[in-house]
């Protein structure tokens, strides 16, 4: 396992986690399972209960305020694949010894600010400073949130004939940091335009607004069936789990999916392919066929693009991807490397 970097993958998941999960209670509707963003538990009066968990990101390459950024949001968008914004947080904070008051002042204030913003109320967790404590995740955070369990959605949902929708582009997360982490390299190379869309493009990395649009809020659509945040493995990583997940086959169009500009600029000059970079920001979605455009044009109108990649097929027709004209399965790759690409970059003295 150590030569693995990032979230452990399936394999890993089956060896040492499935099958030992505490108590079996019959309230738990969805609990851990691969492809899956939340977990949801029945409550009394036709309500449920999801929460979602992530680590907390201290990344001082980054900075305060983007490290903040990233411990809210990519939990946030975890829940927001049930088509509800998160309500109640709580934090694990266990920080570098190094970390100096001001510092943390600075970093919990904009946790507070993007909690606020957000609607989430931060009940409670632990905080504490740890000798030797070098990593970039610093703790690990809670969403929680109460809803009709019979308006959750979850990843599991996807149906067969069902379009497959994706936000925005491909790679948002990786090509963003990579570009704000290695500023000298990025103007460099590929121009002061390019860094400034990278720094510009960290703020997009939230899809929490592209859930509500989609899914509703006051109103719900039901043409939804199912939402999945796109986190290591990319746009395709996320369309196979999100498949998976579902019981489903799938189709998808390689040359339908979204690539931004700056994230295929950035990614070519990392060697990396974006399809299969982690990409928090971006949603994939499964919307009933004939509501599909509708779905478009409510995102458009908030300014948020959403392309149509493919559609769910059957089970047993398994997961494709079809490159100019001819189809082959769709590779799931274990290792995000975009991980690779970050320490191979720091190796190579990219500044």
């Amino acid at each position: 396992m150590a030569d693995q970097l990032g979230k452990i993958n399936f394999q890993g998941y089956q060896d040492l986690l499935a099958g030992r999960f505490g108590a079996a209670r019959k309230e738990v509707k969805q609990g851990p399972a691969f492809g899956v963003d939340v977990a949801i538990a029945s409550l009394p009066g036709g309500l449920a209960m999801a929460t979602t968990s992530d680590p907390l990101s201290l990344i001082p390459s980054l900075g305060l305020q983007e490290s903040a950024w990233l411990s809210v949001h990519l939990m946030a968008n975890d829940m927001a694949t049930t088509g509800f914004a998160p309500q109640y947080g709580q934090f694990v904070l266990n920080l570098p010894d190094t970390l100096s008051k001001n510092d943390f002042n600075t970093y919990w204030s904009f946790i507070d600010q993007y909690c606020q913003e957000i609607g989430v109320a931060i009940t409670g967790g632990h905080t504490g400073f740890v000798q030797g404590q070098n990593s970039t995740f610093a703790g690990g955070g809670t969403l929680i949130t109460i809803a009709k369990e019979s308006e959750m959605l979850c990843s599991t949902g996807a149906q067969e004939g069902d379009v497959i929708l994706v936000t925005k582009s491909s790679a948002l997360t990786a090509t963003a940091i990579l570009g704000m982490s290695f500023p000298q390299t990025i103007k460099q190379k590929l121009g002061m335009e390019i860094y400034h869309s990278a720094c510009e493009q960290f703020y997009q990395t939230s899809s929490l607004q592209d859930a509500l649009c989609a899914a509703g809020t006051d109103e719900k659509f039901p043409e939804i069936h199912a939402m999945h945040d796109v986190t290591e493995g990319g746009v395709l990583g996320a369309i196979y789990e999100m498949l998976v997940a579902s019981d489903k086959g799938g189709i998808v169009v390689d040359d339908l999916l979204p690539i931004g500009n700056t994230a295929g600029a950035i990614a070519q000059l990392f060697d990396l392919d974006p399809r299969y970079c982690v990409g928090a920001g971006s949603m994939i979605m499964a919307c009933d066929r004939k509501k599909s455009d509708d779905l478009i044009k409510r995102l458009a109108e908030e300014n948020i693009l959403c392309t149509e990649v493919g559609r769910v097929t059957e089970s047993i027709s398994g997961i494709q991807i079809q490159k100019s004209g001819v189809t082959s399965p769709l590779v799931y790759l274990e290792t995000d490397p975009y991980w690779a690409a970050y320490f191979n970059a720091l190796t190579a003295g990219w500044k």
